[in-house]
């Protein structure tokens, strides 16, 4: 009884529709589809039923921690009247733990670091541990209002490298996701691209959003939003060296947008073709913002890893691996 008491989950703050929602020794707990409810989207179901964010249930639902007569399901997928859903509850207290992070900047409201690739940013639905959040609890990052998301206004992927802001409160929080709306953060890259041909300078201007025959990817003319603006660096026979400078945010924006346009970002599993022992090649590079308390203008730049260094030179030994170009 005291272990259940301690446990802090998702769901702590569901509403009590009974015996049905109680939780069982296993930590799943189920509860049947009400008629009132048929209909429903699943998501915003286990949203309203558990208590979360209708965004962590999404994640949950992806992560096949909710399930409906014994299957895993989409997060659109309506419910039907009568059916038996299954929750897997994860602990919601996050702790810290000592992950080597470089830290570029930090001060009393933000901190800018240079995440290295294989890190995830934040927990998720079956991943709580080894994220840059549970890297960085300790230095007090905070800002927002999910949980498991202290202090993020924007991510990386795993796999990408280089250069993110984080906040310590809420001033600075609501003050960087303004900037972000409004296209006040300058987020550049440095992209090596699979193709010939491709134009100096180009935008790509598409919606991206979840590809509806494959929801765990992302694709174009979906979604919303998405501009991508790229200048070339270094054209070799079959790659080339790009620039790239977000204008929006979307998930997975700058691998989709390139895949879709044909020239996929090299050693992309899921938009690309992977390659063995090597990651994408995807680094963010700079980063500039003016900080949301002090007013002052900050800007950072990152060297590219020595991982891609090494995948560069394989493809090409003409690629400028030392060469900067003005921050614009």
């Amino acid at each position: 009884m005291a272990e259940e008491v301690k446990r802090k989950v998702w769901w702590a703050s569901s509403v009590n529709r009974g015996d049905e929602d109680r939780v069982s020794d296993d930590g799943i707990k189920r509860f049947e589809v009400a008629p009132e409810e048929a209909g429903e989207r699943l998501d915003k179901l286990v949203a309203r039923r558990l208590g979360v964010s209708r965004n962590v249930a999404r994640r949950m639902i992806e992560g096949g921690l909710v399930r409906v007569a014994g299957s895993k399901v989409t997060p659109a997928r309506k419910a039907r009247d009568g059916e038996r859903i299954e929750a897997q509850l994860v602990e919601e207290e996050l702790r810290p733990e000592d992950i080597p992070v470089p830290v570029i900047f930090e001060d009393e409201h933000v901190l800018v670091v240079d995440k290295p690739a294989g890190l995830v940013v934040h927990p998720g639905a079956g991943n709580r541990e080894g994220t840059l959040v549970n890297a960085l609890l300790g230095r007090g990052i905070e800002g927002g209002e999910e949980s498991e998301r202290p202090g993020v206004v924007h991510r990386l992927d795993r796999d990408t490298s280089g250069l993110m802001v984080m906040t310590k409160g809420q001033e600075a929080y609501s003050g960087l996701v303004a900037a972000l709306t409004t296209r006040r953060v300058k987020r550049v890259y440095l992209a090596i691209v699979v193709g010939k041909g491709l134009p100096e300078t180009g935008t790509i201007d598409s919606p991206v959003g979840r590809d509806p025959a494959n929801p765990t990817l992302m694709a174009v003319g979906v979604g919303k939003t998405a501009v991508t603006r790229f200048e070339l660096v270094h054209r070799a026979t079959e790659y080339a060296m790009l620039r790239v400078h977000l204008e929006t945010g979307r998930t997975h924006q700058i691998r989709v947008h390139f895949s879709a346009i044909g020239y996929p970002i090299y050693a992309d599993p899921l938009y690309g073709k992977p390659i063995p022992g090597r990651r994408l090649w995807l680094h963010a590079e700079r980063l500039a913002f003016v900080h949301p308390v002090t007013g002052e203008l900050l800007e950072f730049e990152s060297l590219i890893p020595s991982d891609l260094r090494e995948a560069a030179h394989e493809l090409d030994v003409s690629f400028p691996l030392d060469a900067t170009l003005p921050f614009c």
